[in-house]
């Protein structure tokens, strides 16, 4: 078992694409997965958890200046510029708009960590991004819903950041306490073998999150394919952009997990709560935003793979 899964975690990055492609072509099996994202997400962070460790989390304290330091450009300088240049250019109530901003706004995907796994380097950075990006969006999300009333309501949003704060805490708490007291020192195969069973997980979440996308394919091409190019460029755009500075500002180990969060975020959280996102645009959007999502770690590679 060990092995299989450790074959899974080899080629996790082609686990991906088969995801993608069984939400576009197997409609009714993301239809089904789709009320249960929420539990699935949740089990894919207790997986990271578990893969991570309490004591390397700890040790990841050292760096917890420049992690604070990116989640507030990341969350906060970034939408406000946003906002300003929609607002210069006359198109801050677009649609485009309104998911572009909101997608600056959220705080790193849960599967962030997995990705930079995929990519072979440390998860320990996209953790601590993760988990201080998300205690920090309560307060992070203010200034942007206030200085942009066409996003929503700000107490329901924070109302979201509030309980996905603490889901993520009870299952990190969790995964913390069983690796503690069940394998505190994990093996070269029991890493890959977690490495596998994650990629699986994420395979199956993107299944449910492109549930939008192939209804819409077949009804408005058109308006998906303008979408997708929009988040194409937005999220690899942002990678690229991010790992050019990154690399030069913050330590080798630190800049392709903080790359990989700048065009990754967790848009699904405003999708929870905000009436303004669930117009079918929007929707569209958060299928096709999944598709350079989940193949960063095999369209970004040839550029993370390179050393400072």
């Amino acid at each position: 078992m060990l092995g299989a899964l450790g074959f899974v975690a080899r080629h996790g990055r082609w686990a991906l694409v088969l995801g993608l492609l069984c939400g576009l072509l197997v409609p009714s099996l993301a239809a089904a997965l789709k009320p249960w994202l929420a539990e699935l997400v949740l089990v894919l962070l207790f997986l990271t958890g578990l893969r991570v460790g309490p004591q390397q989390a700890l040790s990841g304290l050292k760096g917890i200046g420049r992690t604070l330091a990116v989640v507030l450009g990341y969350q906060l300088a970034l939408p406000l510029l946003a906002l300003a240049a929609f607002a210069a250019l006359g198109l801050a109530g677009t649609p485009y708009a309104v998911a572009f901003t909101l997608m600056l706004a959220a705080p790193s995907v849960t599967g962030s960590p997995n990705i930079a796994i995929l990519l072979g380097h440390a998860p320990e950075p996209a953790f601590r991004l993760l988990i201080l990006g998300t205690a920090l969006l309560p307060l992070t999300v203010v200034p942007v819903f206030w200085l942009s009333p066409a996003l929503g309501d700000l107490a329901a949003a924070l109302w979201a950041a509030a309980k996905l704060l603490l889901s993520i805490w009870l299952a990190i708490g969790l995964a913390f306490g069983v690796r503690h007291l069940v394998q505190p020192e994990l093996k070269a195969a029991q890493s890959h073998a977690l490495d596998g069973v994650m990629s699986i997980a994420l395979a199956v979440i993107v299944v449910g999150l492109m549930s939008a996308v192939g209804p819409a394919l077949q009804s408005q091409p058109w308006e998906v394919l303008r979408w997708l190019l929009l988040v194409l460029v937005a999220n690899l755009g942002l990678q690229g952009l991010a790992f050019g500075w990154l690399r030069r500002h913050v330590s080798a180990p630190e800049a392709v997990p903080f790359a990989i969060v700048a065009g990754n975020r967790n848009v699904a959280l405003f999708f929870v709560a905000l009436p303004v996102v669930h117009s079918p645009e929007f929707l569209i959007f958060l299928g096709c935003y999944q598709i350079p999502m989940y193949l960063t770690a095999i369209v970004m590679r040839p550029l993370f793979l390179r050393r400072p």
